[in-house]
């Protein structure tokens, strides 16, 4: 019997793939060469998740791999109609980058509170000027995506003193519906956005819900850049209507120097590196080869992504606290 092919879409630095020494043929391409190797494949590993490749490469004569991982959290690049119509099976990376995530926005939260930003802009001008700042404890969030990373970074926040709410596609235990989302946001005093990217999320963002948040709110949008729509969050922050604002995805990424963006006042800038802490690529490859055991061993895989929702379904959230 012929080994399986695993085919890796690749990006610097490569996968660590030993563990499929003498069970997998693992083979190597790029953009350019992604849609000729791609009949000769079992499975294709988006190594190299922030590529459009394989929805360019996908149509066309042959065949197609059975199981597609990407090394990412979101699908959003996958959900073109020729994979959602196959028999392709496509897994994510979810839960790899909960902690990081929830960790990053905790920090968020704590440096635009207690003003971080003008402490180092004063201490760089050795400027000795006492200030009062804000409790973190007692106030309000509202959590958009009630996957793990929303549920990660509603546990952190809370840990902060902070009552969250979660709010998904729909409501079960802990979580409110996503059409109860306009009543929440007036009532928040920190907004993160941490939803995948699907039809209904899409510009969810926009100058209407920008103008039902409190003016001392702020927003916070580690899920996809298109959540947002950049130019009502821009003119809500020039007017004051919107206390502050922290964006670490991007509509256009990388975020081009003329962009309006990097000297909005209020805005803090991070280059989609809210997920990536030292060794996450090695954590992302040890995640792939676990699954290739269980396909390897005819076992269920875990991560699969329902194509009719465009993200990994969630499981009970029974254990998380309903909003005090």
């Amino acid at each position: 019997m012929s080994q399986p092919r695993v085919l890796v879409l690749d990006a610097e630095p490569l996968p660590r793939l030993d563990r499929l020494s003498g069970r997998a043929e693992v083979l190597h391409c790029d953009e350019a060469t992604l849609a000729e190797r791609l009949p000769s494949a079992d499975v294709l590993l988006v190594w190299d998740f922030l590529s459009d490749a394989v929805r360019h490469a996908w149509p066309g004569p042959g065949n197609r791999p059975a199981w597609v991982h990407t090394a990412s959290a979101g699908v959003d690049r996958l959900l073109f109609p020729e994979l959602l119509a196959s028999d392709t099976v496509i897994t994510n990376a979810r839960g790899v980058f909960d902690g990081p995530i929830a960790e990053y926005v905790a920090g968020l939260v704590l440096s635009m509170a207690k003003d971080f930003r003008v402490g180092w802009e004063l201490q760089r001008e050795r400027r000795w000027l006492h200030r009062e700042t804000e409790k973190v404890a007692g106030g309000r969030a509202v959590v958009v995506g009630s996957g793990p990373i929303g549920r990660r970074i509603g546990e952190t926040l809370r840990a902060l003193g902070l009552g969250v709410t979660l709010v998904g596609r729909r409501a079960r235990g802990g979580v409110r519906a996503a059409d109860e989302l306009p009543g929440l946001l007036g009532l928040a005093d920190w907004v993160v956005c941490a939803a995948p990217l699907t039809p209904a999320t899409t510009g969810l963002f926009d100058a209407a819900a920008f103008a039902r948040m409190k003016p001392t709110a702020r927003f916070i949008n580690v899920g996809r850049g298109q959540h947002v729509v950049e130019r009502d969050l821009v003119a809500a922050l020039r007017a004051g209507t919107l206390a502050g604002a922290a964006l670490d995805v991007f509509e256009n990424e990388p975020l081009p120097a003329d962009s309006p963006l990097w000297d909005v006042p209020g805005l803090v800038v991070s280059p989609h590196m809210s997920g990536d802490t030292f060794g996450w690529r090695n954590d992302l490859g040890e995640q792939f080869l676990d699954n290739f055991d269980r396909w390897y061993a005819g076992e269920p895989l875990f991560n699969v992504v329902d194509k009719d929702l465009g993200y990994v379904p969630s499981g009970p959230s029974s254990d998380l606290p309903e909003e005090p």
